[in-house]
């Protein structure tokens, strides 16, 4: 993996970059629309790729592990072909998974022994061998396994977690020496910085993290529940910390003044299942702001899904039929509102990228920011 630093904002830390795997090139800012078992809930792979046309999607190791199960991923020849998907993916190495099974896991050294929330049979996943199976699975980038904390989370047991984590991060980091790639391309290894919402702990783990030198890095344990002034807070003391040539993920980030804010402050990736869940409950995401497509008041509204908007469905379908499609529990009108959704998503990341080019992005953020919160 090659990572280019194009272009620095002078009036924040927000950056344009380019990011080349053997898949392909990633432009930086970028979201990736979260692909848990394979699929996008309810976008077609033609969809994705003509109408959202994202760079790279994300999959998950812990959903994929127990379907459809690591043999028939390799005898598919690995995800991107299993799925039909010759673009960039990322998976998550389960450790947040792992972390929300709260009542049906048990940490420990070694790794975790955790139930499945399929059928409640017993797995365990180690630093080892999360990292075979994301070799199996066959992603572009991989992510180390690491623990997510809670929040609010006690000191004591953050700091526990985290030195745990940077344990864990080295037997990753000597097991994969050992493990050949397969399917004929490479894969990208990305650590993850913890350390909850203390300070010291933060800058203790990114320090940790940047001295392993892998070829991107990550920032994980935010997102859980803390207020948005202590995400951005956490974001800006890893940020600092963290290599400038290297690419940084915020992992599971987020609304779109989220989103914003912490390109500012420097983080390059993003994912999040907000887009697709809001939409399969009727909250469109817009460049003027957000809506609640089940509300009365858009019932006689034929004016298109969102004039402004990128995809076919925000021109070819009204508020009204979509409405009435959310009334009447039709499955159409989630699928429209996600498509729609995703699109915007990224026409927000690749507008912010063209700011940053262009020397304007602080100025536009702080006008973003204030159209994004507003409720239509």
């Amino acid at each position: 993996m090659k990572f280019d630093l194009l272009k620095k904002d002078a009036q924040s830390q927000a950056r344009a970059g380019q990011i080349t795997t053997d898949h392909g090139v990633i432009e930086t800012p970028i979201f990736m629309p979260v692909g848990t078992v394979a699929s996008v809930k309810g976008v077609h792979q033609r969809e994705l790729k003509n109408d959202i046309n994202p760079d790279i999607i994300l999959g998950n190791t812990y959903h994929l592990y127990l379907r459809p199960q690591l043999d028939v991923l390799e005898k598919a020849g690995g995800l991107h072909k299993f799925m039909n998907w010759d673009r960039n993916i990322l998976t998550d190495s389960g450790g947040y998974q792992v972390y929300s099974l709260s009542g049906r896991r048990k940490i420990k050294e070694e790794g975790v022994k955790f139930k499945s929330h399929i059928d409640g049979s017993y797995h365990f996943f180690s630093p080892e061998n999360v990292m075979e199976i994301q070799r199996t699975i066959g992603a572009d980038i991989i992510m180390a396994f690491d623990e997510c904390t809670p929040y609010p989370c006690d000191y004591r047991y953050a700091q526990r977690s985290m030195h745990m984590t940077h344990r864990w991060l080295d037997r990753c980091i000597n097991h994969l020496e050992t493990l050949p790639f397969k399917y004929g391309y490479s894969q990208a290894f990305f650590p993850i910085v913890q350390g909850s919402t203390y300070k010291d702990l933060r800058q203790q783990s990114a320090e940790f993290i940047a001295s392993r030198n892998a070829v991107g890095n990550a920032i994980g344990g935010l997102s859980v529940g803390e207020p948005a002034e202590e995400m951005y807070a956490m974001t800006e003391v890893v940020t600092a910390i963290l290599p400038q040539d290297k690419p940084r993920y915020l992992m599971g980030v987020g609304t779109p003044a989220n989103i914003l804010e912490n390109i500012a402050l420097g983080i390059d990736m993003f994912d999040c299942v907000m887009p697709t869940r809001n939409a399969r409950n009727g909250m469109l995401f817009t460049s003027e702001g957000f809506i609640n497509i089940k509300n009365k008041k858009w019932e006689d509204d034929f004016s298109p899904v969102d004039p402004m908007g990128l995809t076919y469905v925000d021109t070819d379908y009204s508020k009204a039929y979509l409405r009435h499609l959310f009334v009447a529990n039709e499955f159409l009108g989630k699928q429209i509102a996600t498509i729609h959704n995703l699109g915007f998503y990224m026409w927000l990341v690749r507008e912010a990228r063209k700011q940053i080019l262009a020397g304007t992005f602080r100025d536009w953020k702080e006008m973003m920011v204030k159209k994004v919160t507003t409720r239509l």
